[in-house]
C-alpha cells in the first residue's frame, strides 16, 4: 500500500484540501499507535505492533512524498483510509493477505478404471483450462 507525505511538489501543487487530508491520515495514523492495543493482550505484542504501525507509516510517507499525478495521490490516500479502517476492525496492524484465486475445490469424478466401482479423481480435472499443465 502507498501512504503520501504532503510536501511542496515541484511543477503541479498539491491542493490545500489534498495536503490537509494527507497531514490528517498521517495524524490519525500516529494517533492509532499512541492507544493501539495487540489482540493477543501481551505488552510485548502490544510494543511490536506499535512499533509497526509507526515504522510503516513512515516508510511509506516518505517513499511518496514526492507524487505529483493527483491520481496516485487520491489513490494513496484512499489505500490509506482503508488500511486504517481494515486494522481496526481485525485488530491487526499488518497489511491483509492478498488472496489468489483460487482453484475448484470440487473435481468431477473421472473414471480410470471402469471394471473398479470406487470412482478415481484425476488431479487433473480440477484444474481450470488455463491452469492445466501443458
Amino acid at each position: 500500500m502507498q501512504i503520501i507525505l504532503p510536501s511542496i511538489l515541484v511543477g503541479r501543487k498539491m491542493t490545500m484540501a489534498t495536503r490537509q487530508e494527507v497531514l490528517g491520515l498521517y495524524r490519525r495514523i500516529f494517533r492509532l499507535a499512541k492507544k493501539w492495543q495487540a489482540a493477543s493482550g501481551q505488552m510485548e505484542d502490544t510494543i511490536k505492533e506499535k512499533q509497526y504501525i509507526l515504522n510503516e507509516a513512515r516508510t511509506l510517507f516518505q517513499k511518496n512524498k514526492n507524487l505529483t499525478d493527483t491520481d496516485l495521490i487520491k489513490q494513496c490516500i484512499d489505500e490509506c483510509t482503508a488500511r486504517i479502517e481494515i486494522g481496526l476492525h481485525y485488530q491487526i496492524p499488518y497489511p491483509r493477505p492478498v488472496s489468489v484465486t483460487s482453484v475448484n475445490t470440487w473435481c468431477v469424478p473421472i473414471l480410470v478404471n471402469p471394471g473398479i466401482s470406487k470412482n478415481i479423481y484425476q488431479e487433473d480435472s480440477c484444474l481450470p483450462q488455463s491452469l492445466e499443465p501443458l
